[in-house]
């Protein structure tokens, strides 16, 4: 495990989700500031566009228009010209709030949602995977995933793999060039940390509840740990090869390799995820390091 320091990026977030880089800077959502913004490598923030119903995912398609979950009323939305407008009305296909997506080269969106209440405490419940074409027609492409979350596809766009946070792994599919998903199978099994390990104890051990990631040229996937206070890097199979500690006190939600040589890893940190301690206060923070492997695929 290398040995990295952390630096502060942006502090004073509500809950901070949907890391991107593009253009030279940052992208990401902040839920309870209900806000996507823009955030420079030396940390100035700009607000892009307000989102009532709680920004999540992101994306671009290819004529360069912004896309945004808008996870309480299951909405994925189009940002251009200074305008929103609706790209699919999401809720007849979800059970839960609707929460991150990848866009793949053609502009088809595959987003997924929790399944379930979660704030609510429900019990949990499996759901789907769900594409959005170009002109906005919505297909299940996968079901019975359990929480999928962050998603990636890799560079040749001939797979994508899915975090599902309560089933502790990911699952990869074969995309073919009609956006269609075929060979489900299980790109990396995970399970639950020993209690009471050590950081130097649980490296290469398997990781629990995996959430925002990213891939690397390597073929790996950074993954937030949502639990483990850490940002884990998993080789196909499951074994965790490095990891990257959250400061003090805060967990991590989500990550996202870029900066102009694309080895910048950029984690979105907070106390906790609840809505009800979240929401009131302005404890986010984003952090970033750098890695030796950088950023491939999408997003």
């Amino acid at each position: 495990m290398a040995s990295r320091q952390l630096r502060t990026v942006l502090t004073g977030g509500g809950f901070f989700e949907g890391p991107r880089w593009r253009d030279g800077t940052w992208w990401v959502s902040d839920f309870y500031r209900h806000q996507v913004s823009t955030v420079s490598p030396d940390g100035r923030e700009t607000v892009v566009v307000e989102v009532e119903n709680q920004p999540s995912g992101l994306g671009w398609l290819p004529d360069g228009s912004l896309v945004i979950v808008s996870m309480k009323d299951q909405r994925v939305l189009r940002f251009a010209d200074g305008g929103l407008s609706t790209l699919a009305e999401l809720a007849p296909y979800c059970g839960g709030h609707l929460n991150d997506l990848v866009v793949d080269r053609a502009g088809r969106v595959f987003v997924g949602d929790f399944g379930f209440d979660l704030m609510a405490g429900g019990d949990a419940a499996t759901t789907t995977l769900k594409r959005i074409d170009p002109d906005g027609t919505v297909t299940v492409v996968a079901d019975d995933l359990h929480f999928p979350n962050g998603t990636v596809i890799t560079p040749d766009e001939s797979t994508l793999i899915i975090g599902e946070t309560l089933g502790n792994r990911y699952t990869a599919f074969d995309l073919a060039a009609d956006g269609s998903l075929s060979n489900r199978r299980v790109w990396a099994k995970l399970g639950p940390l020993p209690i009471g390990s050590t950081s130097d104890e649980v490296l290469g051990q398997l990781v629990v509840a995996p959430d925002g990631c990213t891939l690397d040229a390597d073929g790996h996937i950074w993954a937030a740990d949502a639990v483990g206070a850490r940002v884990a890097r998993i080789a196909p199979g499951g074994a965790i090869v490095d990891e990257v500690r959250a400061p003090d006190g805060m967990g991590v939600y989500a990550c996202a390799l870029g900066g102009e040589d694309g080895r910048t890893l950029l984690l979105c940190c907070a106390p906790d995820f609840y809505e009800h301690n979240r929401a009131p206060v302005r404890e986010a923070e984003l952090v970033a390091t750098e890695v030796e492997v950088p950023h491939a695929g999408r997003p």
